[in-house]
């Protein structure tokens, strides 16, 4: 009899922990291979009470399977706006894109984080590598699996993007009409970096000499099947390496990705580095050439002392949406916006914007 109690009150305890998500049932994506993930809470921000969360896979239009982690409201009822998160670069959905993804589904969002194709939990033969084009796509495959989902609006969908993947989704809501409201935090150009360096300071010789090195990476990467990473210590200094040359950008980098702060394992940033061929792409394929043809409302977000604050600036001056705002955090560097501990990330400007844009 007591066995018999106790069984009772497990199945009672697991019933009460999986009610909401019982009533909204998430409609899956037909023809995908999925891929094994992780089931655990292993992210490194707490798990929100006011929420409900699973893991859940969807793909995008090259076949690549993408993982993300779907939050909703407690207690959602009929059809909420929706918002795709994802970035910074290089980092994963259990950093930076989940804190986001977790408090706006606390203000009343259904909320997907996900991670960008080869990266993270996602799928994608060749790992830790990216492209600014099957990045940007990646967008719109999150945009694709909300749609489905009987308990999303379908007209009130909209992306986030943080550090590069700021980049990505502005360059996304230029080509998915579909998207109804585009913020961005932080965010960087990759392509603008990786082809010109910090502050536009690489001359078409200087590309010319990176091409060549970087082809000669890929003569000997291609004897390995193209899965050649670089050094993790080359990609990002630990603190331990710093010295009085390394520049303060990298040092709050690293105070993040590679400190109890911040670090994961699956991060790229955190782990690992880039394939040594990673940057090929990106500097000859330039993202946001048609800024001024987003017809999409806008919220650009970047602190006041963040060292990439001028890419930020420069894709709102170019953007030629008739509703964009652009808000300075005062203060606030780079990373500053990437968790909660300087405080500083304006959600109640995000909170807004996507409730003006959404509806």
């Amino acid at each position: 009899m007591k066995k018999l109690l106790k069984m009772t009150a497990l199945a009672a305890l697991l019933a009460a922990s999986t009610s909401t998500f019982a009533q909204i049932k998430v409609t899956p994506m037909n023809n995908i291979q999925t891929v094994t993930v992780t089931q655990e809470w292993d992210k490194i921000f707490p798990k929100s009470d006011k929420v409900d969360h699973q893991k859940v896979q969807f793909k995008n239009r090259y076949g690549i399977t993408l993982v993300g982690d779907l939050y909703v409201p407690k207690n959602a009822k009929g059809k909420l706006p929706a918002i795709a998160v994802s970035g910074p670069f290089g980092a994963v959905k259990e950093q930076t894109s989940g804190i986001y993804a977790q408090e706006l589904a606390e203000r009343g969002f259904v909320t997907l984080a996900f991670d960008g194709s080869f990266t993270g939990e996602s799928g994608g033969e060749v790992r830790n590598v990216a492209s600014p084009e099957i990045n940007t796509e990646d967008f719109s495959a999150a945009v694709d699996f909300l749609g489905l989902q009987s308990f999303v609006d379908r007209e009130k969908i909209g992306i986030l993007g943080i550090c590069g993947w700021g980049g990505f989704a502005l360059n996304n809501a230029i080509m998915d009409t579909r998207v109804k409201a585009v913020a961005v935090s932080t965010m960087y150009d990759m392509t603008r970096v990786m082809a010109n360096g910090y502050n536009d300071s690489v001359d078409k010789n200087a590309r010319y000499e990176m091409r060549k090195t970087l082809n000669q990476a890929r003569t000997e990467a291609a004897k390995e099947g193209h899965i050649a990473l670089g050094n993790p210590s080359d990609h990002l200094p630990p603190p331990s390496a710093h010295n009085a040359d390394t520049p303060q950008f990298v040092r709050e980098y690293a105070d993040f990705y590679k400190t109890k702060r911040g670090f994961h394992p699956r991060s790229v940033n955190s782990n690992s580095a880039w394939t040594t061929t990673n940057a090929l792409s990106f500097i000859t394929i330039p993202i946001l050439k048609y800024a001024d043809e987003l017809q999409t409302s806008v919220l650009v977000v970047h602190g006041e002392k963040a060292h990439s604050r001028y890419f930020g600036e420069d894709a709102f001056g170019a953007l030629g949406s008739k509703n964009k705002k652009l808000v300075i955090v005062p203060g606030a560097t780079h990373v500053d916006l990437y968790d909660k501990q300087s405080g500083k990330i304006p959600f109640d400007k995000f909170e807004a914007f996507y409730k003006a844009n959404l509806k």
